[in-house]
């Protein structure tokens, strides 16, 4: 008959394993982190925030979420207020379950951006048809099991 303590042992090796196991699927959590800009399109910072914020949006489609607000137009000044907005422009960066990283305000580069993703634990790859093709080879994700098809 085990005793409790051995009960115990049994459940920590357990533990261990099923963590290992997940660490060696690499499955990453679902959904994605995201970007949010809030700004105006009248802001000099703004602007020039703009071009970097759409090309990190064609870059990392599908890895990172990209949002801009505009808090100037009157539809999203309650925006400003949930987020507590005192200058613009100001980044928020938030993990795929909403919860709020970090912020910076003004201007910061594409660069400092991804830098920053990094520090968080995020290293944020561009994608491309061949790091989809690569990341998708038992395509389990979209229902089709063959290897080596590119899913869609």
């Amino acid at each position: 008959m085990k005793t409790n303590n051995q009960y115990a042992r049994l459940n920590v090796v357990m533990i261990v394993l099923m963590i290992v196991m997940l660490i060696s699927c690499g499955k990453s959590v679902k959904g994605t982190p995201k970007l949010l800009d809030l700004g105006a399109d009248k802001c000099i910072p703004c602007k020039e925030m703009a071009p970097i914020l759409e090309e990190l949006k064609k870059e990392f489609a599908g890895v990172l979420e990209v949002e801009f607000i505009d808090v100037w137009k009157p539809e999203n000044r309650q925006e400003a207020v949930t987020y507590g907005i005192k200058s613009i422009p100001t980044q928020i960066f938030f993990d795929p379950k909403g919860n709020e990283l970090w912020r910076h305000v003004g201007f910061i580069s594409k660069e400092d951006i991804l830098k920053k993703w990094k520090e968080l634990g995020y290293d944020l790859k561009p994608v491309t048809t061949e790091s989809f093709q690569n990341s998708c080879t038992d395509c389990s994700d979209c229902g089709d099991p063959e290897e080596g098809r590119v899913c869609e």
